[in-house]
């Protein structure tokens, strides 16, 4: 069951991909980036408040909100900080680079986390997974050789090494998502909502200092449609990827490959949509990720 949930939390990040890239385009990445992380924050705090209001009938429907000690908000509060750093340098990365490009970049994070869930938490693959997470990081590599036919250079290019850094930092809070998930025993939706409410304080700062004080930069930002949709999506996919890590038999280095499907949209759809270049030679790549996430899928 776990792994379907995985999949299904797969399709809601790769739509909120195609939402986020359109939410970035020539326009400021930080507010872009407070105004999602706020319209998820909307979406889940109203089940919090349904929650607090008809405390029972959250309980029999499955979505009632846990009460935490302090310890566990500066638990939550790390995973935020590691988030909040992760998602400034992808939002910064996706403004000027190609979907097409980051997003199979992106794909490189289950390798990340292949190695911390065995170091971490043990977790056994065999032969074939690990045929499967190498064909991945090839895969990327060959990415990196079609990206410089479209001007990117990804020796020297500042925002290959952000999306780089946003995909390790990514990785790293997947492993900590077990922990907290399993270990401290959190559901999905006590996670979500405070996750949320400290990373919104953490962007606040960095606005503070970055966006606030500039009328220019203000007066820059437009706003549009999709900043909503990115955070009722990537809220939508957690809960399912959280729902899938409850389940003590889950393997996080499994569950990390299968939300890599997401491609399949972003590439595609992506490629299609904001007319970018390169998208036949592309599909040779994307081939060679799907058969490695095929292969630790059926191993």
């Amino acid at each position: 069951m776990w792994m379907y949930l995985g999949l299904l939390a797969a399709l809601f990040l790769g739509l909120h991909n195609l939402c986020k890239k359109h939410a970035v385009q020539g326009n400021e990445v930080f507010p872009v980036l407070l105004g999602t992380v706020s319209s998820g924050f909307i979406f889940i705090a109203s089940f919090y408040l349904l929650a607090k209001v008809y405390p029972d009938y959250a309980l029999n429907n499955g979505y009632y909100f846990q009460d935490i000690s302090y310890k566990t908000h500066a638990y939550i509060f790390v995973k935020s900080a590691i988030m909040a750093s992760s998602w400034v340098l992808a939002y910064q990365a996706l403004k000027h680079l190609p979907i097409t490009i980051v997003t199979p970049i992106r794909s490189a994070g289950p390798f990340f986390t292949f190695i911390g869930a065995i170091v971490i938490y043990k977790e056994q693959p065999n032969f074939y997974q690990w045929i499967g997470f190498f064909l991945i990081i090839f895969s990327v590599i060959l990415y990196s050789k079609i990206g410089k036919k479209e001007g990117i250079n990804f020796k020297r290019n500042k925002w290959i090494f952000a999306i780089i850094g946003a995909t390790f930092l990514g990785a790293s809070s997947g492993l900590y998502d077990k922990f907290l998930i399993q270990h401290v025993q959190l559901n999905p939706q006590t996670l979500q909502f405070w996750f949320c409410f400290y990373t919104i304080l953490i962007l606040l700062v960095i606005l503070s200092i970055t966006w606030f004080p500039f009328p220019e930069k203000r007066k820059a930002f437009k706003f549009r449609w999709s900043i909503i949709a990115v955070g009722v999506l990537l809220q939508a996919a957690d809960y399912f990827y959280f729902k899938a890590l409850q389940d003590p038999e889950a393997l996080i280095m499994l569950l990390s490959a299968i939300k890599r499907s997401q491609i399949i949209i972003a590439v595609v759809l992506g490629g299609i949509i904001f007319k970018e270049q390169n998208k036949r030679k592309k599909l040779v790549p994307l081939a060679g990720i799907l058969i490695g996430v095929f292969l630790i899928l059926y191993s």
